[in-house]
C-alpha cells in the first residue's frame, strides 16, 4: 500500500531540521524518526499554497478508519512537543503520525502498533488543514 506522499516545502524544512537535531543531540531518540526520515525522503515536495486541501500536513487533524475493525479514530498530527495523545495530538515521530503525514483522503496504509502488531487503515477525510486556511506558519 505504499502511497505517493506530499509535503510541503515549509514541513520538509522543518521536519528534516528535526530530524537532524535529533541526531546530533538525542541519538537514542533517532529509531523514532526513522520512518520520517524515510517519509522526508520519498515525499514530493509542494508549496504551502498549493498542497491540496484533503493531503495531511503538519497539524492537519484527520479523520482515519481501521478496516478491520471499523472503528473511527480522529487525530491531529503535531510537532513532538505538541504531542499530548489523550487530547488525540499525535507525535510526528510516532508511527501513527509518521504513517498519516502526506498521505490524501481515500489512501490506505499499514499503520505499526506495539507489540509487533499493526492495523490497515483508510484516510477518511482531512477535517481541518492549516495550509487550506491560509495559515502557513503553524
Amino acid at each position: 500500500m505504499q502511497q505517493n506522499i506530499s509535503l510541503t516545502t515549509q514541513d520538509h524544512q522543518r521536519l528534516s531540521r528535526l530530524v537532524a537535531d535529533l541526531g546530533r543531540f538525542a541519538p537514542a531518540a533517532l529509531s523514532g524518526a526513522e520512518a520520517l526520515a524515510e517519509l522526508l525522503d520519498a515525499g514530493r515536495i509542494v508549496p504551502p499554497q498549493d498542497i491540496p486541501g484533503n493531503v495531511v500536513t503538519m497539524n492537519s487533524q484527520v479523520l482515519y478508519q481501521d478496516l478491520e475493525t471499523g472503528e473511527l479514530h480522529e487525530a491531529r498530527v503535531v510537532y513532538p512537543e505538541d504531542a499530548d495523545p489523550a487530547a488525540g495530538r499525535i507525535s510526528v515521530l510516532s508511527p501513527v503520525g509518521a504513517a498519516l503525514l502526506g498521505l490524501s483522503a481515500g489512501n490506505e496504509t499499514v499503520l505499526p502498533l506495539p507489540h509487533g502488531r499493526s492495523a490497515c487503515i483508510r484516510i477518511g477525510k482531512v477535517i481541518w488543514q492549516p495550509e487550506a486556511n491560509g495559515e502557513y506558519a503553524l
